[in-house]
């Protein structure tokens, strides 16, 4: 007797070598099969626009999108399942929406580096328009530069104190109906236009009979800021453990004392990228600072007092001259504002990722 029989166990025959059509060990395309079918959409995209009389290069490539698509799909249900090709329709869909979004970006950055970098150079942050045409070549955006620097910074000076007891105050205090229309207000500003924030401060300056300056632009930012501020404090104060704050207080920490030393410490670095985003978001704003700062075209480091620049504004005020020279200023206007927020974008993942809690050991 074999010894499958005598510990009493059957055998089990042998699986054979073909796989059922459905079944997971199916045949299955390479790994370059993907790029494939990007390169036969893009092929008959173009031939299939050109055929047509399409001048657009964007309806070509959104023809070619749909055909990476289709094919993907048929190719894959074909030759595979279709498991794996509803898991491949899925996966086309999910890259042709990155590239959707992507491209338009990529295009942005690469027409403001390439026509702002004509006239960019040390001379350009150096110096201001002062007793320069704007029609003629030549001028510089220091003026604009000094005024969105201390704008923002007013701004932020203003805005992050008030964001910052805000939450505080709805995550550690907030009860009742004065936590819930709190909440209520700060999402309502988060979606005002910038423009009604403007015109807000400009109702405040034409009743009191004040001047246009730099501070007056600032309260308008401020406004704009305040919300961003708040709602990205209040979700990181949340994502502080209970437990800390428990382990305060049951050494009788006072409640205060707690937020002071345990919570907004924990939180520190979430918050400092909020506010980081917060200064990033009104960098750009254009229509408040139209409307309460009036523009320069000297230096003016005061900003308490007389009109003031800001890039935005310098962006807007030389395309609206309508001269090559103007156009290249502003383009160069544009891609300082663009390093200003990326700039800021790595300071904020830079104090994310130092003040992240540390793992191991």
């Amino acid at each position: 007797m074999s010894q499958a029989a005598n510990t009493g166990i059957q055998e089990r025959p042998a699986p054979t070598a073909a796989a059922s059509p459905g079944s997971l060990s199916s045949r299955s395309l390479p790994r370059w099969a993907p790029a494939a079918f990007a390169g036969a959409a893009i092929v008959l995209g173009v031939g299939i626009g050109a055929a047509a009389g399409w001048q657009s290069r964007i309806q070509w490539g959104l023809l070619s999108a749909v055909l990476f698509i289709v094919i993907s799909y048929v190719t894959t249900s074909v030759v595979e399942n279709q498991r794996q090709a509803k898991d491949r329709l899925a996966t086309s869909v999910v890259w042709v929406c990155f590239l959707l979004a992507v491209v338009p970006l990529a295009s942005l950055i690469w027409t403001t580096v390439s026509r702002g970098a004509k006239v960019l150079d040390v001379y350009f942050l150096t110096h201001s328009m002062a007793g320069v045409l704007g029609t003629a070549p030549g001028g510089g955006v220091y003026h604009a530069l000094i005024g969105t620097l201390e704008q923002v910074g007013l701004a932020t000076l203003i805005s992050a104190p008030i964001g910052l007891l805000t939450a505080v105050y709805l995550v550690e205090y907030g009860k009742g109906a004065l936590a819930k229309a709190v909440t209520f207000f700060v999402d309502v500003m988060t979606g005002i236009p910038s423009i009604v924030a403007g015109l807000f401060i400009l109702s405040i300056m034409l009743i009191a009979q004040l001047q246009p300056s730099g501070l007056m632009g600032s309260l308008a930012l401020t406004i704009l800021m305040i919300p961003v501020v708040v709602r990205s404090t209040e979700e990181m104060l949340k994502l502080v453990p209970n437990e800390l704050r428990e382990a305060s207080l049951a050494l009788g920490v006072p409640k205060w004392r707690t937020i002071l030393k345990v919570v907004l410490p924990t939180a520190i670095g979430g918050i400092t990228t909020g506010v980081m985003l917060a200064i990033a978001r009104i960098a750009g704003e254009t229509a408040p600072i139209i409307l309460l700062v009036f523009g320069s075209q000297l230096i003016n480091s005061n900003p308490f007092q007389g009109a003031q620049s800001s890039l935005p504004f310098y962006i807007w005020e030389q395309y609206k001259i309508g001269s090559e020279a103007s156009y290249d200023r502003a383009w160069a206007a544009a891609l300082v504002l663009i390093a200003f927020v990326m700039i800021l974008n790595l300071v904020a993942r830079g104090i994310a990722r130092w003040k992240a809690p540390k793992t191991g050991r």
